[in-house]
C-alpha cells in the first residue's frame, strides 16, 4: 500500500501522533536525567557538609612499644603508598592525592593538675605550611634533661593562641607531662591557622581549639589541647608509656561522587577496612579504618530511596498516561484507516499487508517523534541512564504494536461487519471474579503496607511500587463497573419526563461502556497521580515551613556567646525594620544540688507568643513557674541553681521549645525570676531582609543572627528537595495536559458514530440545540465520574502508602503527615476536564451541522 499517500490524506492524526510521541519521549528520557543529576549534586553537597573527619578515610594504628614506633617521614610515606595501592576500585576515583599523616598522643596530663589539664603532643606531615607563627618561633629538635633521677626528653612545641588564654600557658614556659613516664614540653611559639575554615582542620581540631570535657558526675571541666612538634620531635616520640596513634588521612573528593555508586561505595569501605586489617602482621595493635562515610552514605541512601520511590510512582504514572494518550491517538488514526483497509481486504489484501500498512503508517509518525524527543532530552543536563534509551523504544513499540494488533483483529475476516448495539454484553463469571480479586488484593496490599512498613532490605521495596498500581487498577475497575448504575437511576427519572433529550443522552452514556474503557484508563491515573503529586508537594511545603519555625523559633533570632549589653539591645530596637524585641537568657542550670544539669531559657512567654503571630509553633502561657520537658515531669517544685537558687513550681510539660530544645532535659522560666538577667538572646519581629540581618550582626558582633525565612530557603535549597518538588510540579502539569488531550481525543475518536446517531435523530425532528445537549449528556457523565474517582484515589494515596513514603528528609527532618485536603488544584482539573468536554461537544455538533445528513448516514455503510 502507498504509505506516503495515506500519510498525506490523514495528515492531521499523523501530526497529532508525532507531537504526542515527541513530548512523551522527551519527558520519559529527560526527567530521569534531570533527577539523577540532582541526586548526584545532593550527594556532593551531603559530603561537603559533612566534617572531613567523618567523610574521609583514615587509616589508624596505635603504637604500644618501641618496636612499633615510626620515627621517620619515609616510614609514613611508604605506608601511605600501600594504603592507596590496596584501595578498592570503587573508591579510587574518590580519593585525591592530597592527604596528610599525623602522630598524636591523647590523655597526656600536665603533671600536678590532678587530671584537669592535658597537653598532648602532635606531629603533622604538613603542619608548617598550614600555620602562621604569631609569637616565638617554630619548634626545633628535642633535647634531654634529668628529672627525678631519670633522663627524660624535652620537646619543643608550638601551641595555638587560644590555648594561651584558655589554659594559662605562655611562650617560654616548660611543663612536665605524664604521671609515670614523664616528659618535658617547652612552648617556643604560638601559631594561628592560615585557613581555619579548611576541611583539613576537621581532622586536627585538637590542635586548633581547646576541648572542654565534663566527666560523668563531675562539676568541673577538663581542658585538652594538642601542641605541634617538629619532624625532629617525631624521632623521640614513642608509644611506650603514652597513648600514641598514627593516622594516614585519604581525603574524599566530593566533586567526583556519583549517587549511582553509593551502594557499591559502602561495600568498598568495608572491603578496604578488611584489607587494611590484613596488613597488621607483626604488630600488637591492628590497623583499622576510621571513617563515618558509611553512615553518611547510608543516611543519603535512605533519603534517596524515598525520592526514588516518589519519582518511580509519578514518572511511572506519567509514562502510563502518555502511552494511553498515544494509544488513543493511534486508535483515532486506525478509525480513519478503517474504510480504506476494509476495501483493501475485500479486494484480496492479506492480513499481513493490512497490519503492516497500519504499523508502517504509525511508525512513520512515531519514529521521527521519538527520535526528536530522544535528541532533545540530551539538552537536559545529567547522566545518561538506561531508561533514556529504553523509554523511547517502549513508546514506539507500544504505538506500532497496538496499531498492528488492533487492525489485524478488526480485519481478520474480509468485509467484517460490526454491530453498534447500544446494549452491552454481560461480563462472564470469570471476568467478574478476576476483577473482584484485583480489588481485594489492592485493598489487602494497602493494609499490609501500612501495617508492616518498608522492607529492611536494600534498594526499592517492590511492595511499595506494586500497591499504587494495584489501587489504580482497582479504582478503574470499580469506576467502569459501577458508574452505569447511578446513571440508570437518572435515566429512570428522565424517562418519566416529556423531554427525550435527557433520556437519550443519559441512556447512551450508561450503555456505551466498551467505547469508554480507554479514556477511563487514561483519565483516572492521570488525575490520581497529578492529585497525589499536588498533595505531596503541599504536604512537603507545609512541613518545611513548620521545620523552619522550629529551627529558629522567631522571625529573627540573635544568640550571643556572651551577655548582650543594654545599649546594644536599644540599638537593635531602633534599627529600621525591627518591630519588636523580646530579650531572653539561655544557659545550663543545675537541677537540685547534685550533678544533674538541664538546658533553660528565661523569657517573657507572653511577648514571645505575640511575635510568633500565626506561626505553626507556639508555647502555652506561663505567668509564673516553669514549663518542663517530659524527662523532668513529675518533679513538683524544681530547685534550680542559675545565678541564684530558684524554687519554681511546674506549670506544664512541653515536648520542645521552638528554636532551642527538642530532646533531653530542658525548661522555660519567666525572665522576671532572674535578679539581674544576663541577656544573651534576642527574639525579634521585623523585616528579615539581608540588609536588616547584616545591620543586626554589625550591632552585636559576638552574636549569630538567623531568620525563619533563611532557614526555610536553606531547607528548600537542598537538591533532593528541589528535585522532588520541581518534578512533582512538572508531572502535575504534564498529566493535566494529557488528561485534557485524552478528553479531546476521545471526542474525536467517537465523532463519526456520534454524528451518525445525531443525524438519525435529526431526521426525526431533533433540533441543533437539542443535539448539543444530547452530546454533552452522553460525554460528561463518564468524565465526571472518572474525575471524581481519580480525585478520591489521589487524595487517598498518601494515606494508603502510609509509612512507605517518608518525606522527612525534604522537610527539615520532620515527618510529613499533614496532607491537608486542599481541593483547589483537583477541583480546577476536574472543572477543566468538564469544560473541555462541554466545549468539545458543542464544537462537534457545530461541525456536524455543516454536513449533509445523507452524507453522514452513508459513512461506513457497506451493505
Amino acid at each position: 500500500m502507498r504509505i506516503w499517500l495515506l500519510a498525506r490524506v490523514h495528515l492531521g492524526p499523523v501530526a497529532v501522533l508525532f507531537v504526542l510521541t515527541l513530548s512523551a519521549c522527551l519527558l520519559v528520557a529527560g526527567l530521569p536525567r534531570a533527577t539523577q543529576a540532582a541526586y548526584d549534586e545532593a550527594l556532593r553537597r551531603a559530603l561537603s557538609a559533612t566534617p572531613a573527619v567523618q567523610a574521609d578515610l583514615t587509616v589508624a594504628v596505635e603504637s604500644r612499644s618501641p618496636e612499633e614506633d615510626l620515627h621517620e617521614r619515609a616510614q609514613f610515606d611508604s605506608r601511605d603508598r600501600l594504603w592507596r595501592e590496596i584501595l578498592p576500585g570503587e573508591l579510587r576515583p574518590l580519593v585525591t592525592g592530597a592527604g596528610h599523616m599525623s602522630a598524636k598522643t591523647t590523655l597526656t596530663p600536665i603533671t600536678g593538675t590532678g587530671g584537669k589539664s592535658y597537653l598532648n603532643l602532635g606531629w603533622l606531615s604538613d603542619g608548617e605550611r598550614r600555620v602562621d607563627w604569631v609569637r616565638g618561633r617554630a619548634p626545633g629538635a628535642p633535647a634531654t634533661m634529668r628529672y627525678e633521677g631519670k633522663t627524660i626528653p624535652v620537646f619543643e612545641v608550638g601551641i595555638v593562641e587560644e590555648a594561651l588564654r584558655e589554659m594559662g600557658l605562655g611562650v617560654g614556659q616548660t611543663k612536665m607531662v605524664g604521671e609515670h613516664d614523664y616528659a618535658a614540653v617547652t612552648i617556643v611559639g604560638a601559631y594561628r591557622a592560615k585557613d581555619p575554615g579548611d576541611r583539613y582542620w576537621s581532622h586536627n581540631a585538637d590542635l586548633l581549639h581547646v576541648s572542654k570535657i565534663q566527666p560523668p558526675g563531675g562539676l568541673d571541666f577538663e581542658k585538652h589541647i594538642t601542641a605541634l612538634t617538629s619532624d625532629a620531635g617525631l624521632t623521640v616520640l614513642s608509644g611506650e608509656g603514652r597513648n600514641l596513634t598514627y593516622r594516614w588521612v585519604l581525603p574524599i573528593a566530593t566533586g567526583a561522587a556519583n549517587a549511582l555508586d553509593v551502594p557499591g561505595l559502602r561495600a568498598a569501605v568495608a572491603e578496604f577496612d578488611r584489607v587494611v586489617a590484613l596488613q597488621s602482621n607483626g604488630t600488637a595493635s591492628p590497623y583499622h579504618v576510621e571513617t563515618g562515610l558509611p553512615k553518611v552514605l547510608g543516611d543519603f541512601l535512605a533519603a534517596l530511596s524515598t525520592a526514588q520511590t516518589v519519582m518511580y510512582l509519578v514518572l511511572g504514572g506519567l509514562l502510563a498516561v502518555a502511552l494511553g494518550v498515544i494509544v488513543l491517538a493511534v486508535q483515532l488514526l486506525a478509525d480513519r484507516l478503517d474504510h480504506a483497509l476494509t476495501l483493501a481486504r475485500a479486494r484480496g489484501g492479506s492480513l499481513r499487508q493490512v497490519a503492516g500498512a497500519a504499523a508502517a503508517l504509525t511508525g512513520l509518525a512515531v519514529v521521527p517523534g521519538a527520535l526528536a524527543g530522544y535528541a532533545l532530552s540530551y539538552l537536559v543536563p545529567g547522566p545518561v541512564l538506561p531508561v533514556v534509551h529504553v523509554g523511547p523504544v517502549i513508546v514506539v513499540l507500544a504505538a506500532v504494536g497496538f496499531a498492528a494488533v488492533r487492525l489485524a483483529l478488526a480485519h481478520r475476516r474480509p468485509l467484517h461487519e460490526r454491530r453498534d448495539d447500544v446494549a452491552a454484553a454481560r461480563p462472564s463469571a470469570k471476568r467478574v471474579t478476576l476483577e473482584v480479586l484485583v480489588v481485594v488484593l489492592a485493598l489487602v496490599g494497602a493494609y499490609l503496607l501500612r501495617a508492616r512498613g518498608l522492607s529492611a532490605s536494600a534498594g526499592q521495596d517492590p511492595f511499595l511500587l506494586v500497591v499504587p498500581v494495584a489501587l489504580t487498577a482497582a479504582a478503574a475497575l470499580i469506576t467502569l463497573r459501577c458508574y452505569p448504575y447511578p446513571l440508570r437511576l437518572f435515566v429512570r427519572v428522565a424517562a418519566r419526563g416529556r423531554a427525550a433529550v435527557a433520556f437519550l443522552g443519559l441512556t447512551r452514556a450508561a450503555r456505551a461502556r466498551s467505547a469508554s474503557v480507554l479514556p477511563v484508563l487514561i483519565l483516572l491515573p492521570a488525575l490520581a497521580v497529578s492529585v497525589f503529586a499536588a498533595v505531596i508537594s503541599d504536604g512537603i511545603a507545609g512541613t518545611q515551613r513548620l521545620a523552619s519555625w522550629q529551627q529558629v523559633g522567631a522571625p529573627i533570632r540573635m544568640i550571643s556567646d556572651i551577655e548582650i549589653p543594654a545599649t546594644a539591645i536599644e540599638q537593635v530596637r531602633r534599627t529600621p525594620g525591627v518591630a519588636q524585641v523580646v530579650p531572653a537568657q539561655t544557659g545550663r542550670v543545675q537541677v537540685g544540688y547534685g550533678a544533674e544539669r538541664a538546658e533553660a531559657i528565661a523569657v517573657d512567654v507572653a511577648q514571645w507568643r505575640s511575635i510568633l503571630g500565626d506561626a505553626p509553633v507556639g508555647l502555652p502561657s506561663l505567668p509564673d513557674g516553669a514549663l518542663v520537658s517530659p524527662e523532668l515531669r513529675g518533679r513538683g517544685t524544681l530547685e534550680l541553681g542559675w545565678q541564684s537558687r530558684l524554687k519554681l513550681p511546674t506549670r506544664g510539660v512541653i515536648d520542645s521549645v521552638p528554636g532551642f530544645y527538642a530532646t533531653g532535659k530542658f525548661l522555660v522560666v519567666p525572665l522576671s525570676v532572674q535578679i539581674r538577667p544576663a541577656v544573651n538572646t534576642l527574639l525579634i519581629k521585623g523585616d528579615a531582609s539581608d540588609a536588616t540581618l547584616t545591620e543586626l550582626a554589625r550591632l552585636v558582633p559576638s552574636a549569630t543572627v538567623e531568620s525563619q525565612e533563611r532557614a526555610l530557603l536553606a531547607i528548600r535549597d537542598d537538591p533532593l528537595t528541589g528535585t522532588v518538588r520541581s518534578t512533582l510540579v512538572v508531572v502535575t502539569v504534564a498529566l493535566a495536559a494529557y488528561a485534557l488531550l485524552a478528553v479531546v481525543l476521545s471526542l474525536v475518536v467517537g465523532a463519526a458514530d456520534r454524528a451518525r446517531a445525531v443525524s438519525f435523530l435529526r431526521t426525526l425532528g431533533l433540533s441543533h440545540r437539542q443535539a448539543q445537549r444530547l452530546t454533552v449528556l452522553e460525554i460528561l457523565p463518564m468524565i465526571l465520574f472518572t474525575a471524581l474517582a481519580g480525585l478520591g484515589l489521589g487524595l487517598g494515596l498518601p494515606a494508603a502508602l502510609g509509612p512507605g513514603v517518608d518525606l522527612s528528609s525534604y522537610a527539615g527532618d520532620l515527618p510529613v503527615g499533614d496532607y491537608s485536603l486542599d481541593l483547589f488544584l483537583p477541583s480546577a482539573l476536574t472543572a477543566g476536564l468538564a469544560a473541555v468536554a462541554v466545549l468539545g461537544a458543542y464544537a462537534h455538533t457545530a461541525i456536524s451541522r455543516r454536513l449533509s445528513l445523507g452524507a453522514v448516514l452513508r459513512v461506513g455503510d457497506l451493505t
